[in-house]
């Protein structure tokens, strides 16, 4: 004969009260999940132009009433190709003028590209619309500047620059991965292993799936001592891809501290590499 035990109230009530707040913070992730993915430093146009001469940029392209980015205003000479780069979700396009100043010296034109919802630039903050925006912008670089096109994405911004590389829209070159993930719905459930956040998040930022059918050379970037994206998670992605790629670990560095670890070979290095090079781990 099957007995069923009851628990008394006194000992229903306290999981009640558990269950209901873990829905409750299931409920808010879910709804606030653009806040706590996407952290954009904001301002006006006025600010937006001001800020970017403070590092020798422009708003580009000059003549749009909107802009998709920044360039340096003293770049001459012939150019090897233009490097369009996306940023991590914090801050603004601007703040990665570190980019203009060691790639250019190489002898290519660069573009940092401000996500729409980041600095002066309108639009929500989804995958889908960052993506859209910047297959527009990489055309619209290859008109003005000449081609060949590199893609060069750090964090989350190696979601758009795999998916710009992995569309069929605009022949890009070569693909730099800076600390990236393999997919943020992996990356998610990793850090919060006690929530199914895997099956909240709405925007996949996928580089496995972006990468799968891309030919040309990927350099991916690992920090050795990266606190905020498992290792095993860029490792994974770098497993997934076709032969022709390279794996650089910089030893004794951050997530959000590996610039300071690299030198003007290293930059070199990775350029040469994406412009033409083979496959070596």
């Amino acid at each position: 004969m099957l007995r069923f035990t009851i628990l008394p109230g006194r000992l229903l009530e306290p999981i009640v009260i558990v269950i209901l707040a873990y829905v409750a913070v299931l409920v808010f992730a879910y709804l606030r999940q653009e806040k706590m993915t996407y952290f954009p430093y904001r301002c006006t146009r006025a600010v937006a132009v001001d800020r970017a001469q403070q590092f020798g940029l422009l708003l580009w392209p000059a003549s749009s009433a909107d802009y998709y980015g920044f360039v340096s205003t003293d770049f001459s000479g012939p150019s090897k190709g233009v490097v369009l780069c996306f940023h991590g979700n914090a801050g603004s396009a601007v703040d990665r003028f570190y980019y203009i100043n060691e790639i250019q010296r190489l002898g290519y034109r660069v573009v940092l590209f401000e996500y729409p919802g980041y600095g002066a630039r309108s639009g929500p903050l989804r995958e889908s619309v960052f993506i859209a925006d910047a297959k527009r912008a990489a055309q619209t670089a290859v008109e003005q500047f000449g081609g060949p096109l590199f893609v060069w994405g750090e964090s989350l911004g190696c979601g758009i620059a795999s998916a710009i590389a992995g569309g069929k829209e605009i022949t890009v070159k070569g693909v730099v991965m800076v600390t990236p993930w393999d997919t943020l719905p992996d990356l998610a459930q990793n850090l919060y292993w006690y929530l199914p956040v895997k099956w909240l998040i709405r925007d996949a930022y996928d580089n496995i799936i972006n990468l799968r059918d891309f030919k040309g050379p990927i350099a991916v970037v690992m920090a050795g001592e990266d606190e905020i994206i498992p290792n095993k998670r860029t490792e994974k992605l770098f497993e997934s891809l076709s032969e022709n790629k390279r794996l650089w670990t910089v030893q004794n560095a951050g997530h959000n501290d590996w610039l300071r670890a690299v030198d003007e070979t290293w930059w070199k290095e990775v350029m040469d590499f994406v412009d033409g090079g083979t496959g070596d781990r």
